[in-house]
């Protein structure tokens, strides 16, 4: 399987070249530092280095220049942890945990111009913890002027209009432009990801609405996330909306404030995975796992459970004055399964306080709070706390190396669960590459 990726990796990139060849197609896999081609080419995008860092909804970039033909860029993304943690519970049934490395995952992107302000964008996990072998994580295409089907179409109206559209990640809530993306770590300034991580990979659409600092959007998915045509009825569409401001009042203040909606209305039981469509795998390897089971690749999340009806909202401040920046979120997801018939809840509260010094940024230290209680299927109400502390250096705008200590404990979990008088705490460095 691993010559099997090489050698379909070595074709793959073979025949990209001989398109870029065959049809004048630009290939930009590399980008100097002195290079404008990329910026102008490829407008409304979010930059896969530090550059990239504390950028939300990519902003609405009207000047394009002019369109030379389809051009290809190549990114990709590695990170390597070395873990070192312990963890126990009131039974004694989860995993010893050694210290040592963790599987190197690895990403690789692509984004295509495919016509002035039309782009597309293709990611794949190459390795995952849950997938060691490669597959697509999901794409879309992105429509920021209809110049393509007739020039100065809707002009005027498409200064401030967005369309995407793909099996892609949904834009529901902030966190998940913070978060790790299986091997894209850089834009996190910790380890692991939120307690309640909200990210999943649906077929869907977006439209976006950006004027003067204010974005409004609005969304539909299918509310699958494994697609198939088998089961008429089976499920209903998911919708997302998404409100806010974002302003970079001064040269050293920048506020934003947004609030997120999601709603899946049922799903006869199939699932709803705005909280378990991460299928790459948390950080935190096999903590509130033991013999019997417990947490598998999912380890250290907490997943409400609420598959068959759920309604969400996130609110998310974002602030940087300077070099110090706050993130935080208040989240409540309240639905139930099929066999329930009252509503339960979970609520999310967290808050991220990240110091950036150095001539560029280079350097930051953070710590970051993170706590979700809620009602369990058992009508158990539960609490899990988790406390991260670290910082981390950018080598290069492209290479990161970050070290974290993380304490999380589970609360109130009733007699028998794995995760009764659970905890873990410890250290992970994490070694970061994206281009």
């Amino acid at each position: 399987m691993k010559n099997l990726i090489k050698y379909s990796g070595i074709a793959l990139l073979m025949a990209i070249g001989y398109q870029a060849q065959a049809q004048d197609v630009d290939v930009l896999v590399v980008e100097d530092e002195n290079t404008t081609l990329w910026d102008r080419s490829l407008p409304n995008y979010r930059y896969p280095d530090q550059r990239g860092i504390s950028t939300f909804e990519p902003n609405k970039d009207i000047v394009y220049g002019d369109f030379e033909g389809v051009q290809v860029r190549l990114g990709g993304a590695f990170a390597l942890q070395f873990q070192g943690l312990d963890q126990e519970n009131t039974a004694n049934t989860v995993h010893e945990l050694g210290k040592d490395f963790n599987l190197a995952t690895a990403n690789m992107t692509f984004d295509i111009l495919l016509a002035k302000g039309v782009r597309v964008h293709l990611n794949t996990y190459l390795s995952s913890q849950h997938h060691p072998e490669a597959y697509v994580k999901g794409g879309y295409l992105q429509v920021d002027n209809l110049d393509f089907i007739s020039e100065g179409l809707a002009s005027g109206l498409m200064e401030h209009l967005r369309i995407k559209f793909g099996h892609m990640e949904n834009n529901y809530g902030d966190a998940h432009f913070r978060r790790s993306d299986n091997a894209m770590a850089l834009y996190n300034p910790f380890v692991g990801n939120y307690l309640m991580d909200s990210f999943t990979t649906e077929v869907g659409g977006e439209i976006y609405f950006f004027n003067n600092g204010w974005l409004a959007m609005g969304g539909f998915t299918n509310g699958k996330l494994n697609q198939s045509t088998v089961g008429e009825g089976h499920t209903s569409p998911s919708w997302l909306a998404k409100i806010g401001y974002d302003k970079q009042i001064t040269e050293d203040f920048r506020f934003r404030l947004t609030g997120s909606l999601f709603h899946a209305p049922h799903n006869n039981g199939r699932g709803i995975y705005l909280y378990s469509g991460d299928r790459a795998g948390s950080r935190y390897y096999n903590v509130m796992t033991g013999p019997d089971g417990g947490d598998g690749f999912r380890a250290g999340r907490i997943n409400p459970d609420l598959k068959n009806e759920m309604t969400a909202f996130m609110i998310n401040p974002f602030i940087k004055v300077g070099g110090l920046e706050f993130f935080g979120i208040y989240e409540s997801a309240s639905g139930k399964k099929v066999s329930e018939t009252d509503d339960r809840t979970f609520n999310q509260y967290a808050g991220e306080l990240i110091y950036r010094f150095g001539a560029t940024e280079d350097f930051y230290v953070g710590a970051r709070y993170n706590t979700v209680n809620g009602e369990l299927e058992t009508g158990d109400d539960v609490t899990i706390n988790r406390f991260n502390v670290g910082g981390g250096w950018f080598m290069t705008k492209n290479i990161l190396t970050k070290v974290e200590y993380v304490n999380q404990e589970y609360n109130d979990y009733p007699t028998g669960d794995i995760h009764q008088g659970g905890k873990f705490n410890g250290f992970n460095i994490e070694a970061v590459i994206s281009f």
